[in-house]
């Protein structure tokens, strides 16, 4: 081979070279440009949606999924649970729901979108206590013998219903907070958004 043929063999090796070094840098400053445009966990912390399967979510059941750093609750509610929602509209304190703690499309006796699924946060509206649940009726565990059923915050003693409604005369001042929320389908439900990739 010529010395010419040797230099021209050369140039193209190190031009190759140089482009795959360039191609690897390339690279190198794409992977930390798509990371950044993911959420980062402060970022989920501070409202990224959270999507949840329920399809395993039984009638009678609750499960507990974390939303901005709060419990959310959903729960399956029974025909029994949902029967209990009219016979309590004395004893609410905002039965019609008419203050704001809940999206408009939940304005509504069961304050949800499907009456059986019940989604809100698990926080007393009066200090920030967690609430149990007290899903039995009748005189347990200090309740009166009409109790139908619900949350007791042990806190201070303030009582929800089924569709998370505080009782009249009690320390927290407003309904339990149903967060925005989505069916994407019959059994996923987004929280944190009211449509799909909104």
């Amino acid at each position: 081979m010529s010395n010419q043929g040797k230099m021209d063999c050369g140039r193209r090796r190190l031009i190759v070279a140089t482009a795959a070094v360039g191609g690897a840098g390339a690279v190198a400053a794409l992977v930390p440009f798509v990371s950044s445009l993911l959420p980062s966990e402060r970022a989920k912390a501070a409202g990224a949606p959270v999507e949840v399967d329920i399809s395993k979510l039984e009638a009678g059941q609750m499960m507990t999924v974390e939303w901005r750093g709060k419990p959310v609750w959903i729960i399956n509610r029974t025909k029994d649970m949902l029967e209990t929602l009219p016979k309590l509209v004395d004893a609410v304190a905002d039965p019609k729901s008419d203050k704001e703690q809940q999206p408009a499309y939940c304005k509504n006796d069961t304050r949800s979108i499907k009456p059986e699924i019940m989604v809100a946060v698990g926080i007393c509206t009066h200090l920030g206590c967690s609430p149990s649940s007290k899903f039995k009726k009748g005189a347990e565990e200090g309740m009166s013998g009409d109790w139908l059923g619900g949350f007791l915050c042990p806190c201070h003693g303030s009582t929800f219903d089924f569709a998370g409604r505080v009782y009249k005369n009690k320390p927290a001042p407003d309904n339990l907070e149903v967060p925005p929320h989505v069916y994407l389908t019959d059994t996923r439900i987004l929280i944190g958004e009211d449509k799909k990739g909104a």
